[in-house]
C-alpha cells in the first residue's frame, strides 16, 4: 500500500514543473504523481501523465471511474481523439486502449467516481460557453456537475488585475494552474501547480498577471 498526500484534513501543494517524470507500467508513459492511496497501480491517484509520441497502453478497465483533462497535444482512444483542452469524465466500468500519436499531457484522476450511473462526459473547453460569476474579471466554465454526486468541476479564469479568485467550498477544493500565476499568503503557484485544500477552508488566489485553473470541489466533506 502506497500513501502520497493522502490526508485529506491537510493542504497539500505540488509544483510539477519541478518534479521528475517517473515511469509507469507502459516503457513510453510517463507520470507525476500528487497523491496517491492504495496499490501503487490500482490505488485512488491523482497525476499529471506524459505519452511520447507514437506511444500507447494497454486496453485496462477503470474501476470507480476516471477523469481527464488534456493539457498538451491530442490524447487518443477507440472512441475518439482528444486535443489540448478536451475534457473526458468516464464513469465507473468504462475501459479503453489509450494512445498518442503525436504525444501528449494529461491531468488524470483515477478511482475516484463511483457509481455505475454517472454520466460519461465530454466537454472541448476551447468552444464550450463561459459563464459570469458575478465577480468583475472572473469567468467560469462548467465541466461536470451531476445530481446525486457530491463533486462539481470547473475551468475559472481572471483578467490581469481583477484581483484573482475566490475559492470557499464546505466540500473542499482542490486546483491545478493551467495559465499565469496566482500568489496567497502561502506561496506562488505557476501552470503545473497543484494544491488542495481541506473541508472547512477557503482559497483565495490573487494575480497581477491574471490566468487560469482547474477547479473541483465538493469531494472532501465527510
Amino acid at each position: 500500500m502506497f500513501s502520497l498526500n493522502a490526508d485529506f484534513t491537510e493542504i497539500a501543494v505540488a509544483h510539477t514543473a519541478a518534479m521528475d517524470w517517473q515511469e509507469s507500467p507502459s516503457p513510453t508513459v510517463w507520470r507525476k504523481r500528487l497523491d496517491l492511496s492504495g496499490p501503487a497501480e490500482a490505488g485512488r491517484v491523482t497525476s499529471v501523465v506524459r505519452y511520447d509520441p507514437n506511444s500507447s497502453f494497454a486496453s485496462h478497465p477503470h474501476p470507480d471511474g476516471e477523469e481527464i483533462l488534456v493539457l498538451e497535444g491530442v490524447f487518443s482512444d477507440e472512441h475518439g481523439d482528444y486535443p489540448a483542452g478536451s475534457y473526458i469524465l468516464n464513469p465507473e466500468g468504462f475501459s479503453h486502449t489509450p494512445s498518442s500519436e503525436k504525444g501528449c499531457v494529461l491531468f488524470v484522476k483515477l478511482r475516484q467516481y463511483p457509481g455505475l450511473l454517472r454520466q460519461q462526459i465530454k466537454v472541448d473547453s476551447t468552444h464550450a460557453p463561459w459563464r459570469e460569476t458575478g465577480t468583475p474579471g472572473v469567468l467560469d466554465l462548467l465541466l461536470y456537475e451531476e445530481a446525486g454526486y457530491p463533486e462539481t468541476m470547473r475551468l475559472v479564469s481572471c483578467e490581469p488585475q481583477s484581483g484573482g479568485i475566490a475559492l470557499d467550498h464546505p466540500g473542499g477544493t482542490e486546483i491545478l494552474v493551467l495559465e499565469g500565476a496566482f500568489e496567497d499568503d502561502a506561496g506562488h503557484y505557476v501552470s503545473g501547480s497543484w494544491m488542495r485544500v481541506p473541508a472547512g477552508e477557503a482559497l483565495a488566489l490573487r494575480s497581477e498577471t491574471g490566468g487560469t485553473v482547474y477547479v473541483k470541489s465538493g469531494h472532501l466533506a465527510g
